[in-house]
């Protein structure tokens, strides 16, 4: 890969590759915040999506004729893009999948139905996203499995002499966010899948808001399953990514039945296909995993370096801004964060903080960020979240500080 490292961002020239940025909304200059939630897509992807259809549009894999091989060969070069950009050893150890939801339940049901028996442990946190809570409270009820839940600290952090104290030999799985989604917090999944391994547990880390923001590699980490989705790395919706241990996914048995991930059918017995399409049933969301290819192209040429770099600036000036205000709170100040700021404003509510950030033309986030439990902890409903990426800048917060001003003097 080019090393990018020396390269600076040219934040003009970017935002100019991103044609949602360029409009009003309510008769102000949009202002997007919410890239935790999904992040805006440049042309090049969109592009991608538009060519494939106009030019390639065929089935994959089970074609002979010339668009079908464009196709496949263009969906399988978006598995070796992928593997790089994980770090993986092995292409086949790269399923697409609709996104990281469907990643985390193809776990628990193939792994989880199969290899965990009464009376296991499976550990998560109290920071996890619903999609890494619901999936294996399922798989608990269904097998009589115990779920571990690992405290966060007031600034929120992992608790890491809870998860210590609770590791046994009884824990099976360890499934943990790498990067809080509300909080922004860089969770130690090096420390925990270190010792999560020693005492026999797999390792599931949710990759969903690390992949835009810091270097991944899946074998220097140790994980055994590492998962994302695409729409959080400039790329498009319903596409998405399991990375597996080669040996774990061999022996597990398919999550789904139907074409592609079979070898051979009769009424007697059906033999499956290998890997990586013995995960894959069925026609896949074809344009969009080879679009996830450019994306992440386009996040390479620039260097995750750079984008690190670049948004923890952000993070650090609208930090500094944010603080100084009467009647606001970040909730959520770890050490180690990306780009990621959560508040709220005394005697506000944060849907009201949204709606009136809105007419203002910033789109920020407000609820419970799909981590209902994490609010629980810190007694309350939701926040308003501002996220940012590389297209953003300064002059947008100094914007948004602004609005959040004059929000805060309509408080109670």
């Amino acid at each position: 890969m080019e090393d990018t490292s020396t390269l600076i961002l040219d934040i003009d020239k970017i935002r100019k590759d991103f044609p949602v940025l360029h409009q009003q909304v309510n008769g102000k200059p949009l202002i997007y915040f919410d890239n935790a939630a999904s992040t805006q897509k440049p042309s090049s992807v969109i592009s991608v999506i538009k060519s494939y259809y106009e030019n390639d549009n065929a089935n994959i894999h089970r074609g002979i004729h010339t668009l079908a091989e464009r196709a496949t060969e263009a969906f399988e070069a978006s598995r070796k893009t992928v593997r790089d950009f994980l770090g993986a050893a092995y292409e086949e150890e790269i399923i697409f999948t609709k996104g990281t939801t469907e990643s985390i339940n193809l776990v628990a049901s193939s792994y989880g139905r199969n290899f965990l028996d009464p009376g296991d442990e499976i550990m998560i946190s109290a920071m996890e996203h619903h999609a890494n809570i619901v999936p294996w409270q399922m798989l608990c009820e269904e097998k009589g499995l115990k779920l571990r839940v690992i405290n966060v600290t007031e600034e929120g952090e992992i608790d890491l002499a809870d998860f210590e104290q609770q590791l046994n030999p009884r824990t099976k799985i360890v499934s943990l966010v790498h990067v809080s989604n509300t909080l922004g917090t860089i969770n130690p999944i090096k420390h925990i899948i270190d010792a999560s391994k020693k005492q026999g547990a797999v390792t599931l880390i949710d990759g969903a808001q690390a992949v835009s923001h810091l270097e991944i590699d899946v074998q220097e980490l140790g994980c055994d399953f590492y998962v994302f989705s695409a729409h959080k790395i400039y790329g498009p919706t319903g596409a998405g990514v399991l990375y597996g241990r080669k040996e774990l996914l061999e022996k597990m048995p398919p999550y789904q039945g139907g074409g592609e991930m079979i070898d051979e059918v009769s009424f007697e017995k059906t033999t499956y296909n290998e890997l990586p399409y013995k995960f894959e049933a069925g026609t896949p969301n074809i344009a969009d995993v080879i679009a996830m290819k450019t994306a992440i192209d386009y996040i390479n040429k620039l260097g995750k370096k750079n984008i690190a770099a670049y948004e923890d600036e952000l993070l650090k000036y609208a930090t500094e801004k944010v603080s100084k205000l009467d009647k606001v709170t970040i909730i959520g100040k770890a050490k180690n964060k990306v780009s990621v700021l959560s508040f709220v404003v005394a005697g506000m509510h944060h849907f009201d903080i949204g709606l009136m950030m809105d007419a203002r033309g910033l789109a920020v986030r407000t609820g419970h960020h799909c981590t209902q439990p994490l609010m629980k902890h810190f007694g309350l409903e939701g926040t308003a979240r501002a996220s940012f990426a590389f297209y953003n800048t300064k002059e947008e917060i100094d914007v948004f500080v602004d609005s959040l001003t004059k929000i805060t003097q309509l408080a109670k």
